[in-house]
Formats: C-alpha cells, structure tokens, sequence
C-alpha cells in the first residue's frame, strides 16, 4: 500500500507541478506626497485628494510597517501605473479639520555591517500628527536613533538618511496630508520547484 500511495502522490505531482515561493521582497520604490481637503468627508473625499495629488489614487493602497530589504532602490516615479493595481507602501497619513495644521513625515536609513560595510537593510519611522514640520523631523530623527541603538547599533552603522515631510491647514472642513513610499515590484524566492 505505501508504494501505491507513493506513487500516486509523484503522478500527481508531475500533472500538476508547482513552485514554493517564499515571502516576497519590495525591490523599487518611488518617494511621493500629496495633499486634500474636503467639505464632505475625510477617506472618499480629501484621502483620495491627497491621493490624487501624490499620483497614486488609481491605485488600492496597502501599507506596511517600517522596514526595508537591502535590495530596496528608490526610483523615479512610473510614468503610468495601472489602474486598480495594489499598490504596497510605507506611508505616513494625518488629517486634520479645518484650519487646524496636519504634519506627516517620514525618515529613513542604510544599516551597514560595521566589519564588512555590506548593506543589511533599512529603517524606517513615520510621524503623523500637528507639530509644525520642522518639530516633526527632530521626533523623526529620535526615533530613527531608538530603533538604531535598540537593535542594531552593536553590529551595523546607520548611513544615507533621508527624511520626507509634508504639512498644512484645510481650508475646508477636513484635510488630509500624506508621505509615502511605494513599491511598484518584488523579488520572489523560490523556496522548491
């Protein structure tokens, strides 16, 4: 019986073969902002505003956490993208009512192995919130520092930071204001055929 079963399960294999792929990694990336209001409501009017201001609306968006491969590299943006595409990014949103301000920002760094100067990765941290705008890129700074010190100072030195900010106060009833990060291709490994 257990040669039966063994050789069934090859047949099967060999009509139906597949590939494992292990978790996908973001490759590149293109830097983008934008801005919205509205006097009707915050995600169907200025969300997408700012959206459409940072070129991304047509897009269905995801967000991560705060991470980049080593592969990461920032692109220009595409001249087009496809409309209704998943679009993956690390993005940092802050809305705010009117006449109130609205900051968001992002920084990000290059960790490089102390010893052998490879690149291991990024880091990324986000702020969203109401301090002006150069408030927000000194909290970004400290936090890109904690996480640094809390995990990879001993082993890798942070180099290449860049920081991303955006900030404004709606003249209509609400505002949103973005950053963002966003992925337009991965790399798959194939784990077995």
């Amino acid at each position: 019986m257990k040669n039966k079963t063994s050789y069934k399960e090859n047949e099967q294999k060999a009509q139906n073969p597949n590939i494992l792929i292990g978790c996908r990694i973001p490759k590149d990336y293109f830097v983008t902002k934008g801005k919205g209001e509205s006097d009707i409501t915050i995600h169907a009017g200025s969300y997408h505003l700012a959206l459409k201001n940072a070129g991304i609306e047509m897009c269905n968006i995801m967000t991560y956490s705060s991470i980049l491969p080593k592969i990461a590299r920032k692109i220009k943006k595409p001249a087009q993208l496809i409309h209704g595409s998943v679009m993956e990014t690390i993005m940092a949103v802050a809305t705010a009512d009117c006449g109130k301000n609205a900051t968001v920002g992002i920084i990000y760094g290059w960790l490089y192995n102390k010893r052998t100067d490879d690149k291991y990765g990024g880091l990324v941290c986000e702020y969203n919130g109401s301090l002006s705008e150069a408030k927000a890129r000194t909290q970004l700074r400290l936090s890109l520092e904690e996480l640094y010190v809390n995990g990879f100072s001993d082993e890798y030195e942070l180099k290449n930071i860049s920081i991303v900010s955006n900030s404004f106060k709606p003249k209509k009833k609400y505002g949103t204001v973005l950053v963002s990060l966003c992925f337009v291709n991965y790399e798959c490994p194939i784990l077995t055929k």
